[in-house]
């Protein structure tokens, strides 16, 4: 099974898994246990930026030095900090030191990640893979991602079995944050062992400070459109949306196990079916045109009259909305040049996650003066700019594969043209 991808490949595919089965779970207890720790609406919206924020500052960081100090070395360490930042959640009830432990870039607000995991995981995957299975591998990646945070929101019923054992309130969700630190541990132990040829290859020439050469203009552009989507999605970040289903519908943290679940697995289907419509209507269309409908059923969640039907909207947007995840890694990978990978994803996911971390203080912001579904219509607004803007930006660029499908498709079609 997947004997074209090395093993490398297949370690951060196990990485990727126990990390992703981490943050199903933290994106569906996080604001609920800020609350039992008695913190309100803009104090939760603020740890959710710190965390956010967090992760832009070390992709920042990583992303330029990664290269030099290491790729192996880069997660690894990052490895350690997510079994720090797990540790300090678990032990401490002070708001300071939380904000601290998020601001280490590995505890996720939004049951993913666009931070140095993924930044660096994402410049040696194309390494690991023949260019025809690229976007099969990012489909893979996600998908994997997807199901094990599907597990990791079921394991946030949980907090119910550990208060049958007694503990309460807070207490009940802290062995949820140890398990969080184990994790960043397995991680380590497994980062470690990844071969030399996960490293940056030699390239001859100058090395440009940030990493970028030709493809300056590309990654300005994308990191713009990017960063205009990730400010619309922090708005409605799982963590954030989990907390809305609390707060306006009273649902307890084993319903929110189930919804969250779901959500990981029709988000997981549709990740397949990604790689599969890509490469007959092409990356940057199927970026765009599934993601577009979901825009519609987010902003329809806040306005539905009963729990069951906005649950319904909810997991109808997320059946198709993560469908752009694997294109947008793929495409943008494939319009840059190899030596360029690591400062491409690194500085396309800083402008992500810069862009997403200020959001959720806002959403925080509309719970506290109960506008509840005020982040769902900004959302939903700013992601339809976004589409319209990336389809029209990059309409006429095309990675290697689809220049080579076309090439075929002529030749085919002259070849039975000269026959006839």
């Amino acid at each position: 099974m997947l004997d074209w991808l090395s093993v490398d490949g297949k370690k951060l595919l196990v990485t990727r898994i126990l990390r992703t089965f981490a943050y199903g779970y933290l994106a569906v207890v996080l604001g609920l246990y800020l609350d039992k720790l008695g913190m309100g609406p803009v104090e939760v919206g603020l740890v959710f930026t710190a965390a956010i924020a967090g992760s832009a500052v070390m992709t920042i960081f990583w992303s330029i030095v990664a290269d030099r100090y290491g790729r192996r070395r880069t997660v690894a360490t990052m490895a350690i900090l997510m079994f720090v930042g797990g540790l300090v959640f678990a032990l401490t009830n002070s708001f300071w030191m939380l904000m601290l432990g998020a601001f280490t870039g590995t505890i996720s607000a939004t049951s993913s990640e666009v931070g140095v995991f993924q930044t660096v995981e994402q410049a040696v995957l194309p390494q690991t893979a023949p260019n025809d299975r690229r976007t099969w591998l990012f489909s893979i990646y996600n998908t994997a991602a997807n199901f094990a945070g599907a597990l990791g929101s079921l394991a946030a019923a949980s907090v119910g079995f550990f208060a049958a054992l007694g503990l309460s309130g807070a207490d009940a969700f802290r062995p949820l944050f140890v398990l969080y630190a184990l994790i960043g541990l397995a991680n380590f132990a497994i980062f470690v062992t990844l071969s030399d040829k996960v490293e940056l290859a030699k390239v001859e020439g100058e090395r440009r400070f940030i990493g970028i050469h030709r493809s300056t203009g590309t990654v300005a552009k994308l990191s713009l459109l990017f960063g205009l989507d990730s400010f619309a999605g922090g708005f409605v970040v799982q963590s954030v949306v989990a907390y809305w289903f609390y707060l306006r519908w009273g649902l307890d943290p084993e319903a929110l196990a189930g919804i969250f679940f779901w959500v990981g697995i029709l988000s997981g289907l549709s990740l397949l079916a990604a790689g599969w419509l890509a490469e007959r209507i092409g990356l940057l269309n199927t970026m765009v045109f599934t993601h577009l409908p979901s825009q519609i059923a987010l902003v329809l969640i806040p306005i539905a009259p009963t729990a069951w039907l906005a649950v319904a909207f909810y997991l109808a947007r997320m059946s198709v909305s993560q469908m752009d995840v694997p294109t947008r890694q793929s495409f943008t990978m494939a319009v840059v040049d190899a030596d360029e990978r690591t400062a491409t994803a690194g500085i396309t996911n800083v402008a992500r996650t810069g862009s997403a971390a200020i959001a959720p203080t806002f959403a925080g912001m509309a719970f506290s003066a109960a506008a509840l579904g005020l982040p769902f219509f900004i959302s939903g607004a700013l992601k339809i700019v976004y589409d319209v803007a990336i389809y029209f930006t990059f309409r006429n660029v095309h990675p290697p594969e689809e220049r080579e499908r076309h090439a075929r498709r002529v030749a085919q079609a002259a070849a039975k043209t000269t026959t006839t």
